[in-house]
């Protein structure tokens, strides 16, 4: 399909804004801003305590409930030591693609919501769009959460979230839940040739990645093959260690950093309990017989709320009825969607681009697929007209 101008030069405009999440992203937050007010719409910013980054959230068309939120995150993971063949931050097209930093992993998306406003506006719609722009989703959807309880009170009640992850333009209906967490664990330094008067954090951290994947196979076997996840189970996955000094010291301090991905029956804090426990009564109190110094500490990351398949759901619906798409799917990393949900908000996950190609070098998206986004917003503005 063919695709105008203004989508294009929007997605090469978004790219070129290194909104890597450590850094700011008001920049872009800025430009959409001025462009919404070029086209006589009033956006709102939710920005963090320093200031530095902000949510951005607008109503485009008449200022009543039934309309249509349009959910984008506006960070990208860094290309710290990846291999690009061409400017990350600079859209390039060739061979039928876009690439760039953030093609897929979706300021196409949030490019395709910005350029579609101009002809929605024109053609006096009798529901509105609403944009919920955020920032800091590749670090855990941290900025959305202070948005949508904003969103709640602010907002006519919409009918329906659309966060634009990339699904291939396919309707996803579920997603699994997350939470990350660090430990850290604190033993008693010897001479290795005294090990049985030390306590190592590094032979410890392993039992404990053990313990993690230990429950991981209990959840293998009784995993239901007709599940729509895959993998059709939780997940307990440990990324990264780092602890010890030499081979011949007993090490005094080592670093886990985890993270658990449940399916809708369950939640991570389930886990995180079993392995607390396992912690307090089984682990800790062994080290501590032979130094009462040493000790095992957890800091939990936030918990992201999976996405849950609704019955009738009017988010699912409403794209299915755009997009044709009727196929059951659910996806094992985590979005915003599960954040709307959990508000009150009927969502679903439906974006161009391909996860497949996210977070690597020379990340692309088909301008097949922006066509299909551009289709999707042209069919999504007639129905709200």
């Amino acid at each position: 399909m063919q695709v105008s101008d203004l989508p294009l030069n929007l997605i090469a405009k978004l790219i070129a804004f290194e909104t890597v999440s450590r850094d700011s992203n008001m920049a872009l937050i800025d430009f959409v801003r001025d462009y919404l007010s070029g086209l006589g719409v009033e956006s709102r910013l939710v920005p963090n305590k320093e200031s530095t980054k902000a949510n951005l959230y607008a109503t485009i068309g008449p200022n009543v409930a039934g309309g249509v939120v349009l959910s984008g995150h506006t960070d990208v993971v860094p290309v710290d030591g990846q291999n690009w063949s061409s400017d990350p931050f600079k859209m390039v097209e060739r061979d039928g693609c876009l690439f760039g930093r953030g093609v897929a992993d979706m300021k196409t998306y949030c490019a395709l919501a910005l350029a579609i406003l101009p002809d929605f506006l024109k053609s006096n719609p009798k529901r509105p769009l609403h944009l919920a722009f955020s920032y800091d989703e590749e670090v855990g959807c941290v900025g959305a959460p202070y948005m949508i309880e904003k969103m709640v009170d602010d907002v006519p009640n919409p009918m329906a979230v659309i966060v634009g992850e990339p699904t291939n333009m396919q309707v996803v209906t579920a997603h699994k839940s997350i939470m990350a967490f660090k430990t850290h664990v604190i033993g008693h330094s010897v001479h290795s040739c005294q090990l049985d008067q030390g306590v190592s954090a590094v032979m410890t951290a392993a039992r404990l990645v053990t313990f993690l994947e230990d429950m991981m196979h209990e959840n293998i076997k009784k995993a239901d093959p007709n599940s729509a996840f895959n993998p059709p189970y939780s997940t307990l996955h440990c990324g990264m260690i780092e602890g010890g000094t030499a081979h011949n010291i007993v090490a005094k301090n080592c670093h886990i950093v985890s993270d658990i991905r449940t399916i809708a029956s369950e939640t991570p804090l389930q886990y995180m309990e079993r392995y607390e426990n396992f912690i307090r009564e089984e682990v800790e109190p062994k080290m501590k017989a032979i130094s009462p110094g040493s000790g095992i500490f957890i800091e939990k990351g936030k918990m992201v709320p999976g996405l849950k398949a609704e019955e009738n759901g009017a988010a699912e619906s409403l794209v299915r009825q755009i997009t044709g798409d009727n196929q059951v799917r659910s996806v094992s990393y985590a979005t915003e969607a599960g954040q709307f949900q959990k508000a009150g908000y009927s969502a679903v996950i439906c974006g161009p681009g391909s996860i497949d190609q996210a977070h690597k070098p020379d990340e692309f998206i088909t301008l097949e697929q922006v066509g299909k986004g551009w289709k999707f917003m042209q069919r999504l503005a007639d129905i709200l007209s």
